[in-house]
């Protein structure tokens, strides 16, 4: 299930507030988290029935690892079980997500036929493996207590909202509110307000232009112009896809009274690539700073060859966990390079103007890589985007083009902050009135879109 389809919207989401917003259930924080439990289990099982026992697996292992980690708490002991639990969360990913994908490049490479196995990959294994460690981790370093109640991290781990494309919602952000979160109208609301902000994004915006992306990439080599105009319908697209569902995982955790942090900045402002990673996905950016980029040393090393190591290790992992395939890796490995290339230089704290044009044609060459199917795939799309053995134009994209303008140009207007600089100018009852105006006018198109069931594919379901 995902929240785009009527069915989360006008069936699952009213039928579990209304059930947890009943009174008697409300009045018992253990019920109420009981019931946000089995509301998420139901939810994750109504797409991957089976898969459910493996995420449980996965929580009750590190229940268990956590509980551990608390009681050797201050020894050296406890660096077992947080250990263990660092193995088995990695070990689950690597079965799950790489291990096809490993036996077939070795049968390739040395000519064997071992079978492959071709494991289902579980829908945000990746999210919810992450969650998993940050518990355990976050327990060691007592930013938060170990829950001997095993229903709390069902819940924190398998809470929907946030359970198959995220935001990464770190232990520590949520330990308290678990059990003492207090739920007010006024989150409620603002809750309300985020979550059609996100469906709009993700119906109006997202959807409409994958047709534009997919009809430049899925075709034949493209000429300038098509790839050009697929390359940013794209850029575009796994934006609103992903800021869209963020921002609804983020309203639907206020309507239930859990803060979640932001997980995008308008990242297509951005003047540098050091920047853009502070604005993007920051809840992926951040976990791997903290968990991975800082315990090898971070930017505070002895040495430039050690910086450099930091920053190959981080990208190399933070590649290989959007997928397994080679164009992952490279897509990784793109931002290794030019982030060593900032911080050696320090161009990212002086690069003005130019700096956003560089940014920008990195980051959509970079999306073109992480598309494609292959990196030969990747290159020859490149290839068309700079003219190398590509007509400069046809109809064929510009007839897409003109059916989708509309929503072309309000994608590049929602990529700044002009919401922002609307709201600061006006009076605030008057942006209130309007707000809520546009937000009814949004709710009933992105509504039509799905009640005709237009097309809904979603980037970061399988991450």
């Amino acid at each position: 299930m995902v929240f785009s389809t009527t069915t989360f919207i006008l069936l699952f989401l009213p039928v579990v507030l209304l059930v947890y917003y009943f009174p008697p259930i409300r009045k018992h924080r253990s019920i109420s988290n009981l019931v946000l439990s089995l509301a998420s289990l139901f939810f994750y099982a109504w797409g991957e029935p089976s898969f459910v026992l493996v995420m449980l697996g996965s929580i009750f292992v590190n229940w268990a690892l956590g509980l551990l980690v608390d009681k050797f708490r201050n020894t050296k002991r406890a660096k077992t079980p947080l250990i263990a639990a660092v193995v088995v969360n990695v070990a689950l990913l690597f079965v799950f997500k790489y291990l096809t994908f490993l036996l077939t490049n070795f049968n390739l490479l040395f000519n064997k036929n071992i079978d492959t196995l071709n494991i289902s990959l579980p829908i945000g294994i990746s999210f919810f493996t992450f969650q998993a460690m940050s518990y355990v981790i976050d327990v060691y370093r007592g930013h938060g207590k170990a829950q001997k109640n095993p229903l709390n991290v069902i819940l924190y781990i398998s809470f929907f909202p946030q359970l198959i494309a995220g935001p990464i919602v770190r232990y520590e952000t949520v330990a308290e509110e678990i059990n003492n979160r207090v739920e007010t109208f006024e989150d409620f609301s603002s809750g309300v307000y985020r979550f059609l902000i996100g469906l709009s994004k993700k119906v109006l915006l997202a959807n409409n232009l994958a047709v534009l992306a997919d009809a430049a990439f899925d075709g034949q080599k493209p000429t300038v112009l098509s790839a050009w105009i697929g390359a940013l319908a794209y850029s575009l697209q796994i934006y609103f896809d992903f800021s869209g569902y963020s921002e609804m995982a983020i309203g639907l955790g206020r309507m239930f009274g859990f803060h979640f942090l932001e997980n995008f900045d308008y990242p297509y402002v951005s003047r540098s690539i050091t920047e853009f990673w502070r604005r993007w996905h920051m809840s992926l950016g951040t976990w791997f700073r903290d968990y991975v980029y800082f315990p090898l040393g971070g930017s505070r090393v002895d040495s430039k060859a050690r910086l450099v190591f930091n920053l190959f290790v981080t990208w190399t992992l933070t590649g290989i966990w959007h997928g397994a395939n080679w164009t992952f890796l490279m897509w990784g490995l793109l931002y290794f390079v030019l982030l060593t290339v900032e911080k050696l230089t320090g161009f990212d704290k002086k690069s003005g103007f130019f700096g956003h044009i560089y940014t920008m044609l990195f980051v959509v060459l970079g999306w073109v890589l992480f598309r494609s199917e292959s990196i030969g795939n990747a290159l020859s799309y490149m290839t068309s985007m700079f003219g190398i053995g590509a007509k400069l134009y046809d109809g064929y994209m510009l007839t897409y083009l003109s059916s989708y303008k509309v929503f072309f140009i309000a994608g590049i207007l929602a990529c700044f902050p002009i919401q922002k600089l609307f709201k600061d100018k006006i009076n605030s009852k008057v942006y209130n009135c309007v707000s809520a105006a546009v937000l009814f006018v949004l709710f009933v198109l992105s509504l039509s879109f799905m009640v005709k069931g237009a097309y809904n594919p979603f980037i970061y379901f399988n991450f």
